[in-house]
C-alpha cells in the first residue's frame, strides 16, 4: 500500500508543473499587453522617450510643445551674428540676410515621426532603440544659396575696384605723376564656401571675404622719387659691435652715398611688369666693406672645462667664443633694405664662427676621459710680484685645450705681457743682465709646462733655456735644490721667444693649473692614455766655470753706505737631457735638449760715499 502511493505521487508532480506554466505564460503575456496599451496610450499625441534634435531632448512633447522648444532653442536663424570682413570694412548679417533658415516646425515633425509611420514591428524597433540607446536628429534647415549670392554681390558694389595704370609724364621742370591703382573683385562663390560651414554648423563670429587683387605694370612712381631724396637727405652710418661694451660706427656722406646708388627701370620676368628700383652700387660698397673686414674679424674661442675627477665629466669654467666674420653679401642686403625704407642707420651683418669645442661637447668625444701626466714645480722664497706674475700667466692655461695634431704656443695662449693685464714688475733677465721688468716669474710657468709636456711624452717643438742657472728651476718640495733638474727649464719672451709642443695623439688634451701654498705650481694633462712610456738620462752639469768675481757699481739713488745685491751669481755648466718614447713597448721617437749655462756674475749697487768697497771690484 505504501508503495503505491509513493508511485502515484512521484508521477503526479510533472503533470501539475505542465499545467502550472500556461497560466504564468498567460498572466505575463496579459501584463506585458497591458503595459503596451498603457504606453500607447500614453504617447498618443507624443514624441516617444529618448528622441533628440541637436541635443535638445524631446520625450514627452506634443507636437507644438516641440515647436516652441526648438524655436526657443535654436533663434539662430533671426539672431545669428555674423561679421563679414575685408580690411577695415565690416559688414553685419544675420542668418537669414543670408537665406539661411532653421525649422522648428519640421524639425518637431521630424521627432514626432520616430517611432511612427512604419510597419508595426519597425515601429517598436525604432521605439525601443530611442528608449534605450537614444535617438539623435538634426534640425532640418533650409539654405537659399540666390539670397547669399545676392547679399554678397551687394558687398561687392563697396569693394570692386578697376586696374589702373600709373603714368608719369614731364613738363617743363614739372615732374607729373598719375599713381596707378590696384583692381579689386570680391570672390562671390569662394566667399560662399567660406561662409557656408558657419551657416550650417550654427557658429556666429568673424568671416574674412576673399578678394583678388590685379596689379598694374606700374603702380606709383612717385614713391620712388621721394625715396631717392630721402635716401640722400642724411648720412648712412654703419654699425658694428665690437664687443659687449662698445660698438664702432662708420659714417658715408650724401655726397658719396649718391655715387653708390643705381636707379633703373627694369621689367618682371614672370609677367613683364615694369617699375622703376633705387638700388646700391654692389660692386662700389663690396670694395668698402672689404676694406672693413680684417679689423671686424673675431676669431672663435673654445670653451674652457676642469676634469671632475670624482665624476670624471668636463665642467665649463668659460663658455665658449662663437667668432666671426663680415658677411659682405647680407651686409649689401641690409644697407639695401634700410635705405629703401627711409632709414639711415643699419648694424653690418656678420657670418658666425662656431668654435671646434662647446660649452655641451662631452669628454668623451673629445678623448679626454683621464689624467694622463702631473708635474709640480716650486718657488719658495719668491717676492709677492713674483708671485703674482706667476699666478696670472698660469691663468691663461687653466682649462685650456689643445687639438689633435695641434702644435701649442705658450707665447700666443698668453699674449700680452703688461701691467694691464694684471701682471708685476719683477726680476727678468734681459740684456745679459738680471733686471725688473714686467712678468719677471712667467719662466716658472714655460718650465712647469716644459716638464708636464717632457714626461708625457709629447714631441717639444721649441724651447729656450735660460742665460744662467737659475735656482727656483731646480728646487724639490721643501724648497731642497737637486742639481738634476739642472736643464729642465725653459724661457718665454713674448713675442720673441717661445715654447711650444705638439700634441701628436689622436684625442684632444685638456690643460689644468693650479698654484698652491704661494709656492708651488701644477700643471695637469687629460685626455687619453694611449700607452706611451718616457725613458730619460741626464748629464747633469758637466764643464762646470766658475762665477766672475761680483762687481761692484755706484747708484746715485742708494744712501751713503747703502748696499744692494742686484744680481747673483752662478757657475757655467753644460746639460744634456735624452729622451725616449715608447709607445706600446716600441720606440716612438727619441731626443735630447742640450744647455750651455753662462757663468753670471753677483752684482752689488752701492751709496755714493759708502766706504769699504774693493777696489779691484770698483774698475
Amino acid at each position: 500500500m505504501t508503495e503505491e502511493v509513493k508511485t502515484e505521487t512521484k508521477k503526479s508532480i510533472p503533470l501539475q508543473l505542465i499545467l502550472a506554466l500556461p497560466l504564468s505564460l498567460l498572466i505575463f503575456l496579459i501584463v506585458l499587453f497591458a503595459a503596451l496599451v498603457g504606453f500607447e496610450i500614453k504617447y498618443a499625441e507624443r514624441i516617444f522617450p529618448g528622441v533628440y534634435v541637436h541635443q535638445q531632448d524631446l520625450s514627452g512633447m506634443t507636437l507644438e510643445e516641440a515647436t516652441e522648444h526648438l524655436a526657443a532653442a535654436f533663434p539662430y536663424t533671426y539672431q545669428g551674428e555674423l561679421r563679414l570682413t575685408y580690411e577695415d570694412q565690416v559688414w553685419e548679417a544675420q542668418p537669414i540676410d543670408l537665406g539661411y533658415l532653421i525649422d522648428p516646425n519640421a524639425s518637431a515633425q521630424q521627432a514626432y515621426d520616430v517611432g511612427r509611420g512604419k510597419w508595426l514591428t519597425q515601429d517598436w524597433i525604432d521605439r525601443g532603440k530611442a528608449w534605450f540607446t537614444g535617438v539623435h536628429l538634426s534640425p532640418i534647415a533650409f539654405f537659399d544659396q540666390r539670397a547669399a549670392l545676392s547679399y554678397l554681390q551687394n558687398i561687392s558694389q563697396a569693394i570692386d575696384l578697376p586696374v589702373r595704370e600709373a603714368s608719369l609724364d614731364l613738363q617743363n621742370s614739372e615732374v607729373i605723376v598719375e599713381p596707378g591703382q590696384v583692381g579689386l573683385t570680391l570672390d562671390i562663390l569662394t566667399t560662399l564656401a567660406a561662409v557656408t560651414p558657419k551657416l550650417t554648423n550654427m557658429e556666429s563670429g568673424e568671416a574674412s571675404l576673399i578678394v583678388d587683387s590685379f596689379e598694374p605694370e606700374i603702380l606709383d612712381v612717385g614713391p620712388q622719387a621721394e625715396l631717392a631724396r630721402e635716401m640722400l637727405s642724411e648720412p648712412l652710418i654703419l654699425v658694428a659691435p665690437m664687443n659687449a661694451e662698445r660698438e664702432e660706427t662708420w659714417e658715408i656722406a650724401p655726397d658719396a652715398l649718391a655715387d653708390m646708388l643705381i636707379i633703373d627701370r627694369v621689367k618682371d620676368g614672370g609677367d613683364g611688369a615694369a617699375e622703376f628700383q633705387i638700388a646700391l652700387n654692389e660692386n662700389m660698397f663690396r670694395i668698402y666693406l672689404d676694406s672693413l673686414k680684417p679689423g671686424l674679424h673675431i676669431d672663435p674661442v673654445n670653451a674652457r672645462f676642469i676634469f671632475n675627477d670624482e665624476t670624471r665629466i668636463l665642467e665649463v669654467i668659460e663658455p665658449a667664443v662663437i667668432g666671426r666674420d663680415l658677411d659682405v653679401d647680407a651686409s649689401i642686403a641690409s644697407i639695401t633694405q634700410t635705405l629703401i625704407s627711409g632709414q639711415h642707420e643699419t648694424a653690418l651683418q656678420f657670418e658666425a664662427l662656431d668654435p671646434e669645442v662647446t660649452d655641451e661637447t662631452p669628454g668623451e668625444e673629445l678623448g679626454i676621459i683621464e689624467l694622463v701626466e702631473e708635474r709640480t714645480t716650486y718657488f719658495y722664497g719668491s717676492d709677492a710680484a713674483r708671485i703674482q706674475n706667476i699666478k696670472t700667466a698660469a691663468a691663461e692655461f687653466h682649462g685650456l685645450l689643445v687639438a689633435p695634431g695641434a702644435t701649442f704656443s705658450m707665447a700666443n695662449a698668453l699674449g700680452n705681457i703688461s701691467l694691464e693685464n694684471g701682471y708685476a714688475e719683477a726680476l727678468i733677465i734681459y740684456g745679459g743682465q738680471t733686471i725688473q721688468g714686467v712678468g719677471g716669474g712667467v719662466c716658472q710657468v714655460s718650465t712647469t709646462l716644459f716638464r708636464t709636456a717632457f714626461f708625457a711624452g709629447f714631441p717639444i717643438v721649441e724651447r729656450h733655456p735660460h742665460a744662467y742657472r737659475v735656482g727656483y728651476y731646480e728646487m724639490e718640495y721643501g724648497g731642497r735644490r737637486d742639481s738634476n733638474w739642472a736643464g729642465f727649464d725653459a724661457t718665454v719672451y713674448v713675442p720673441i721667444v717661445d715654447f711650444k709642443f705638439t700634441n701628436d695623439t689622436d684625442q684632444w688634451l685638456l690643460m689644468e693649473t693650479y698654484v698652491t701654498g704661494n709656492n708651488a705650481l701644477t700643471w695637469k694633462f687629460y685626455s687619453t692614455d694611449d700607452g706611451r712610456s718616457v725613458d730619460w738620462r741626464t748629464t747633469g752639469p758637466t764643464n762646470i766655470v766658475e762665477a766672475p768675481e761680483p762687481l761692484y757699481r755706484e747708484n746715485p739713488d742708494l744712501e751713503k753706505g747703502e748696499i744692494k745685491q742686484v744680481d747673483y751669481e752662478a757657475d757655467g755648466a753644460d746639460i744634456n737631457i735624452n729622451r725616449t718614447v715608447y709607445k706600446d713597448d716600441k720606440v716612438h721617437f727619441a731626443d735630447s735638449f742640450f744647455t750651455r749655462f753662462r757663468p753670471w756674475q753677483a752684482i752689488y749697487e752701492y751709496g755714493p760715499g759708502t766706504e769699504g768697497i774693493p777696489e779691484q771690484e770698483n774698475d
